[in-house]
């Protein structure tokens, strides 16, 4: 019952920056997960951050090995959005990027529900 729904997908240089943008409607609930996915021509969808929180001042960001550093999840609760700045971009980055929502279990994360994805191509 949540809808996903993600934009600011393009065309960039490499050393260049987009921020992706991912609008959730629907029935959410305060201790759903909230990641962003990528999956590559000929890959398999891989993780690339997530975000928890638990109130304004309290928030819990991971992120993949592979965008530490140049890459930053962040969130607006008031606008229901999760956004991906994206920086220092790299061929390497070239996917259709994922939103995705899940709620936490005692094993981890589980992700429901997935947008359409939008398309980040990273020319060098």
């Amino acid at each position: 019952q949540v809808q996903l729904v993600e934009s600011g997908g393009g065309l960039v240089q490499a050393g260049g920056s987009l921020r992706l943008s991912c609008a959730a409607s629907g029935r959410t609930f305060s201790s759903y997960v909230r990641g962003w996915f990528r999956q590559a021509p000929g890959k398999e969808r891989e993780f690339v951050a997530r975000i928890y929180w638990w109130s304004d001042a309290s928030t819990s960001t991971y992120y993949a090995d592979s965008v530490k550093g140049r890459f930053t999840i962040s969130r607006d609760n008031a606008k229901n959005t999760v956004y991906l700045q994206m920086n220092s971009l790299k061929p390497e980055d070239t996917a259709v990027y994922y939103c995705a929502a899940g709620s936490i279990t005692g094993s981890g994360y589980e992700y429901d529900y997935w947008g359409q994805g939008t398309q980040v191509i990273v020319s060098s």
